[in-house]
């Protein structure tokens, strides 16, 4: 998009300038003749008035309401189309502003010639209408709030009064949010004085009709009284503000759903930079602000770029939604795009090039705040200097660092001696985080700003140079807090030009419900987990990593990797892949030899194995550890994939981490390591399950006889080879206490807090389609099932074990939750409920139609011995794995482990079956009939289990008489 200019005008009533940041616009530029014509809303207004001349009665009014909404209408969908046609934010905010200027006008004039006939008024009669806040910068979105101000000279008269209730029933009545508040001149400096919020709003203050010597005195005054002398306190205090609001909306530019409106980098960081510029400079333009030394002429235009951009984005996201929506969820991205003009490139749909473009804007508010911030430290007119909100008095205090003369210490922070010290040697760009690194330093905002303005000479020569890979490779591995040093070299535009490939995904989002950054900020995230394994600060979360971190080798392959992953994503072919050939070039460059850079490729190329192992596959199966191995090899390797693997997920964004994904990663990690290391046991199955059953006997020794027998022999071998002893023992006073009820069908939930996971077990007569009502069961009551294991028992009963992730952190709360779980597992296998009508009846869920995911089916041998593995990958939805795995009970397939995995929108379900002989599953067309079949369940889900079509009991299979 092209940035566009905004107005620079004078308001029809006293002449005054608007107060909103502007450049020079001429009158055709705003088309504003196209949005409302004053004169014509004006003689309609009049034709509306009776022979008497008296406007106050209901008929006129009803009359006068049906203009104004339909010249509300029109100007609105005409600032619509004009948004369309020039795409110029600025310009469309100022046209609705321009819109409501209007009508106030014309309705403060209608009623007080024509409801009120008071043309004349008294000194203490005189009111002015003035615009505050964003309504008073000139600019507003199409759901904005509008706030007025009636400014009087003394205390309000009955005139005053009639006319602004008049005026504020009328706009109510338009469906127009109004925010009001009348007060004298004394009372807004007073309040002014007291409250930083008024006197924000009211530093914005514009006149829109009425008293102009009125609004002339309040700005005398104001500025005599509220402003001079307390710059210091509002500076601060607006920073603090701002600090508060960035960690409630994340703390973080790089959300893939920001806020437009509060989010860090959105308009109101703009907004803060120029309500301090006008407060402390006395500003009142973007130029103004160029010609006090602020921002260079390419800043400003920076700015105006960025500010366009997003009145565009939030105008847009206003017209669409009828509704002042600024989150830019996954549901608008689409369509904002499409409005906009993105297009889709190789490896980049038209929302991911759009998302990168909001966030290359957010970056650059960024950038324009620390230059703001230097600015202001130079005129010593704050209290918190620097960028991490910490309190302390401004002495200038600097000191030499040792073995360089390019650099200073200046209050704990880095800056530079001169403004040669790059120019002088470009070496110094990367020198500066090596020694902020080195001796714990922040960065000066001086020194940032001469950074992102010396970006040239990071070119071939400098990335080629050996110095300054070595003293990025330092920046990388720092043993303190690499993430701030290399977060702040990639704020100033740094990491991207020395990384060219890494400069590619700045800013890159992922259209999808799973990530939650955007790539750049989720491999410095990643980073940042990796030193926090190495300080010991996660070793309650993390026992296994964390007991083994200090003991890798290969620490610096190891940070390599962690930064390169995703270094490929955005492209058309397998990232994993392509990022292996990336470590391949880059590697040498830094100056890693041949082994380092073949381990960090393999690991950049194999970061997915281990995480989609651990969730996807059977664990139990002994092919499933020996094909992990072969591809691991070495213990060395283990531990750093591992590691790469843990941070990887940690880093994806708020909850994907949880225990169960930690547990699932330590039973895989110990069963590979015992292989590697020789300790896996080479006995036959049937030894094995031998000897489980005895193990069992001898816990259940001081049972009578007959039953201990019973409760042993009960179980096929799968099952004793499969479930830990403990839980067998569990399982069996469970079946016990069944059996001595008389209960064919019977539930027990139990919370697992460190695995992050409650289970429930599940004692009923053996179906196909009993896993399929329980996932119904469990997708009515929202839970979201982890893991599955079905075991068919010799007495020809099942035992389902349903591994579902937690809600509650309390282990109270969650066993509330299980039971409720269970009880309608119970009800829905009673016959007493129907899976359509549960799910009608659930919370609603975030939708995933905004998503596309192709539908996907394998049916695979290779992966256990025993065993066939179905996969399906496909868009999620309420009710998908009840129909799944109903369409496998239809299929005559006998699921004995199953395997859910969700990436956002996108579902990784994996099936253990076999046919209902317990044999694979042979032959192509068996095969392509399970695939044809699981399909049609993403492609028509009419009359699968879930939908209302379905069959309303279990009777009807069955499970219940």
């Amino acid at each position: 998009m092209t940035a566009q200019t905004t107005l620079s005008r004078r308001e029809r009533s006293g002449g005054q300038p608007a107060q909103a940041r502007q450049v020079v616009a001429s009158q055709a530029d705003l088309r504003l003749g196209e949005i409302v014509d004053g004169k014509a809303l004006r003689d309609a207004m009049a034709a509306l008035i009776p022979a008497g001349g008296d406007a106050s009665g209901s008929q006129t009014r009803n009359g006068l309401l049906a203009l104004l909404k339909r010249v509300n209408s029109e100007g609105r969908k005409a600032a619509e189309r004009l948004l369309f046609e020039d795409g110029g934010g600025l310009l469309c905010a100022a046209r609705i502003s321009h819109l409501q200027d209007e009508l106030i006008r014309a309705v403060h004039d209608f009623a007080l010639h024509h409801v009120f006939g008071s043309p004349n008024l008294s000194s203490g009669e005189r009111m002015a209408i003035c615009a505050v806040g964003g309504y008073g910068r000139g600019t507003l979105a199409p759901g904005s709030d509008i706030d007025l101000l009636f400014l009087l000279p003394y205390k309000q008269t009955a005139l005053g009064e009639q006319v602004a209730e008049y005026l504020l029933y009328l706009l109510w009545d338009l469906g127009l949010k109004v925010g009001h508040a009348t007060r004298s001149v004394e009372e807004c400096v007073r309040l002014s004085a007291e409250d930083f919020t008024i006197r924000t709003a009211l530093l914005e203050r514009r006149l829109i009709c009425g008293e102009e010597a009125l609004f002339t005195d309040l700005g005398r005054r104001f500025d005599a009284e509220v402003t001079a002398g307390t710059g210091r306190a509002f500076i601060a205090a607006k920073l603090a503000e701002r600090d508060v609001r960035h960690r409630k909306t994340g703390d973080t530019r790089y959300l893939v759903e920001p806020n437009v409106k509060e989010g860090k980098g959105g308009l109101r960081d703009l907004h803060t930079l120029f309500w301090i510029a006008k407060d402390h400079y006395r500003v009142n333009t973007r130029e103004e602000l160029v010609a006090a030394g602020i921002f260079s002429r390419r800043e400003a235009r920076l700015f105006e770029k960025a500010e366009d951009f997003l009145w565009a984005v939030r105008c847009h996201m206003h017209f669409l939604t009828g509704k002042p929506e600024e989150r830019l969820s996954f549901d608008l991205q689409r369509e904002i795009a499409s409005r906009l003009g993105y297009n889709t490139h190789p490896g980049l749909t038209d929302v991911e090039r759009f998302m990168k473009h909001y966030f290359l804007i957010a970056k650059d508010v960024g950038d324009l705040t620390g230059i703001f911030c230097a600015a202001l430290e130079e005129e010593n007119a704050k209290d918190a200097p620097g960028f991490r909100g910490f309190v302390r008095s401004f002495r200038r205090r600097t000191r030499q660092i040792p073995g360089t003369l390019a650099f200073l210490i200046d209050n704990n922070r880095i800056t530079v001696a001169n403004r040669n010290v790059f120019t002088d040697d470009p070496v110094n760009l990367l020198r500066l985080f090596k020694l902020a690194a080195a001796h714990d330093l922040e960065y000066h905002p001086d020194a940032l700003k001469l950074v992102r303005r010396s970006l040239r000479l990071v070119d071939g020569a400098l990335r080629a140079n050996p110095e300054a890979n070595s003293l990025f490779l330092d920046v990388l591995t720092d043993r303190n807090n690499p993430e701030l040093h290399l977060r702040r070299m990639n704020e100033a535009g740094v990491l991207g030009r020395f990384i060219p490939e890494f400069g590619k995904i700045v800013s890159m989002m992922q259209f999808n419900m799973y990530h939650s950054y955007t790539v750049d900020e989720h491999l410095l995230r990643t980073v940042a987990g990796m030193s926090r394994l190495e300080h010991g600060e996660l070793a309650s979360e993390l026992p296994m990593t964390s007991g083994f971190v200090e003991t890798i080798r290969d620490r610096v392959p190891l940070y390599v990797a962690l930064l390169l992953h995703d270094i490929a994503k955005g492209r058309p072919e397998d990232h994993s892949v392509a990022g292996a050939a990336i470590a391949e070039e880059l590697c040498p460059r830094l100056g890693l030899d041949e082994r380092e850079t073949e381990l960090v490729a393999w690991l950049v190329q194999e970061h997915l194995v281990l995480s989609m192992t651990a969730q996807q596959r059977d664990l139990t199966d002994r092919k499933t550890i020996r094909d992990f191995a072969e591809r691991v090899q070495t213990l060395d390797r283990l531990k750093l994939l591992t590691i790469l693997t843990v941070c990887d997920i940690r880093a994806v964004g708020p909850g994907v981490w949880n225990n169960w994904k930690g547990q699932l990663i330590r039973t895989l990690y110990a069963e590979t390591e015992l292989l590697l290391t020789g300790g896996y046991s080479e006995s036959s199955r049937r030894q094995r399950a031998d000897f489980a059953r005895r193990e069992l006997a001898e816990r259940l020794k001081d049972w009578p006889e007959e039953r201990r027998a019973a409760r042993v022999e009960q179980h096929y071998d799968n099952y004793m080879l499969t479930v830990p002893l403990d839980d067998q023992v569990r399982h069996a006073e469970f079946i016990d206490a069944a059996d001595e009820k008389g209960q064919s069908l019977a539930t027990v939930a139990r919370t697992d807090k460190f695995r992050g996971v409650t289970e429930i077990t599940v004692l009923a007569p053996d179906h196909p389609r009993l896993l399929s009502l329980i996932a119904g069961s469990c997708a009515a009551a929202g839970a979201n099932i982890a893991d599955a294991q079905i075991f068919t028992m010799t007495d020809g009963r099942a035992l389902d074990i349903v591994t579902i992730t937690r809600d509650f952190a309390e282990d109270a709360d969650e066993l509330r939750r299980a039971d409720r779980i269970a009880k309608t597992v119970e009800a829905l296998l009673g016959g007493r409920e129907a899976i359509p009508a549960l799910l009608a009846r659930r919370r609603p869920t975030r939708s995933t139609q905004s998503f596309a995911v192709a539908p996907r089916v394998e049916v695979r041998n290779d992966l256990s011995n025993r065993l066939t593995v179905v996969e399906v990958e496909g868009l999620d939805r309420p009710g998908l794995l009840a129909d799944l795995t109903g369409a496998i009970s239809d299929l005559s397939l006998d699921i004995r482990s199953a395997h859910i995995t969700t990436f956002g929108e996108k579902v990784v379900d994996v099936f253990y079956v076999t046919d209902l002989l317990g044999l694979k599953i042979i032959g192509e067309g068996r095969a392509e009939r399970i695939r044809r079949r699981l399909l049609a369940v993403f492609d028509s889900p009419e009359g699968e289990l879930s939908s209302a079509t379905a069959k309303p009991s279990p009777v009807a299979f069955g499970i219940v008489s």
